[in-house]
């Protein structure tokens, strides 16, 4: 006989008003990557690593791994079905490019690649289409954040932007 498996139910009463904080009212004013599109990419205050037409190249502030990019079309919009054929296709280029040089820089044994389309995904910026590329080496989940609730992040931001945008130079 198979064993019986009860889920437990966790009761969290302050999920609530987390997630009543992601229904007020936003503005392109205050999305991050409208305003990274007029930022300075050798500022030490950006995390851009490159700009392209219809795209930008950024790494996460909150990354996964070290070395997660984000691909960011410039246009505000947050459907992943109003994207042109050109945004499209620029994201595919970039995010080859991105891939190329995370590889030349951190030799990971893998890659996610994706994408969280709405809040309900998992998107924590709902209202600005972006994908997420993180390298991945084998043990890189182990017991701190399971156990402990800690991601540990091993190279510096700063770091790991300076050695992508020396990597996007030479592709």
């Amino acid at each position: 006989m198979p064993p019986i498996y009860i889920m437990e139910k966790l009761w969290s009463p302050w999920r609530s008003a987390y997630i009543d904080s992601f229904k007020s009212e936003k503005t392109e004013n205050n999305c991050i990557f409208c305003n990274a599109i007029n930022e300075d990419i050798s500022s030490v205050n950006s995390l851009l690593i490159k700009k392209f037409e219809h795209t930008l190249v950024m790494l996460n502030l909150y990354p996964y791994n070290s070395g997660h990019l984000l691909i960011v079309p410039k246009r505000h919009t947050s459907d992943f079905l109003t994207l042109s054929d050109e945004e499209l296709l620029e994201v595919n280029r970039v995010t080859k490019l991105s891939i190329t040089a995370l590889k030349q820089i951190m030799n990971p044994n893998g890659i996610n690649y994706g994408a969280n389309l709405g809040k309900a995904a998992g998107a924590g910026i709902e209202d600005h289409i972006h994908f997420h590329i993180v390298p991945r080496w084998i043990g890189d989940s182990n017991f701190m954040p399971v156990l402990g609730e800690v991601k540990v992040i091993s190279q510096d931001l700063l770091d790991t932007k300076k050695k992508l945008i020396e990597a996007f130079a030479i592709l």
